[in-house]
């Protein structure tokens, strides 16, 4: 089973810690995926809810061809507001790590994705990851790309950044 790695760099016009109110948020990971997946969290979090050092997350997600699996994901280390780790204990792959990063620019926050995973099945999961997975995971970050041009553009959060 190959270790697979796709690395995303985004910068928000907003300031680090409004970044990292947004993403520190359970809750709002369901805005930023794309509709096809029926992403749910199951976990109960309340609206104000953060993550934490060992915090668990239940979802139900139809990642590949609709059909519905059940995640869970540990956030692993958290260093507000530069960073948090995800890390799947139960779901589709045999492993997948997810660094969230945040740093402050002229001009916003950059945020940088850095996901590392691997599907199981050894080389056939190899095989179904280059023709299937790869792209799915490519798409899911397009999506969360335009999805937070949109979101970033709408007037709640661009008269906070008039500051």
């Amino acid at each position: 089973m190959s270790l697979h790695t796709l690395k995303r760099v985004q910068t928000l016009p907003v300031t680090i810690q409004e970044a990292w109110e947004f993403f520190s948020s359970p809750l709002n990971l369901s805005l930023i995926t794309p509709p096809e997946m029926k992403f749910h969290v199951l976990s109960r979090f309340n609206p104000g809810d953060k993550i934490f050092k060992d915090m668990l997350i239940d979802y139900r997600v139809s990642p590949l061809l609709s059909i519905p699996m059940f995640w869970q994901t540990k956030i692993t280390e958290v260093d507000a507001p530069h960073y948090f780790v995800d890390e799947q204990l139960k779901g589709p792959y045999a492993y997948w790590h997810h660094e969230h990063h945040f740093r402050e620019v002229n001009g916003g926050t950059e945020m940088t994705d850095l996901v590392q995973w691997r599907v199981p099945f050894g080389w056939a999961g190899d095989w179904v990851n280059e023709f299937l997975v790869r792209k799915r995971v490519e798409a899911i970050f397009n999506f969360r790309e335009k999805k937070l041009n949109q979101l970033y553009a709408e007037p709640q959060f661009a008269s906070s950044n008039q500051r």
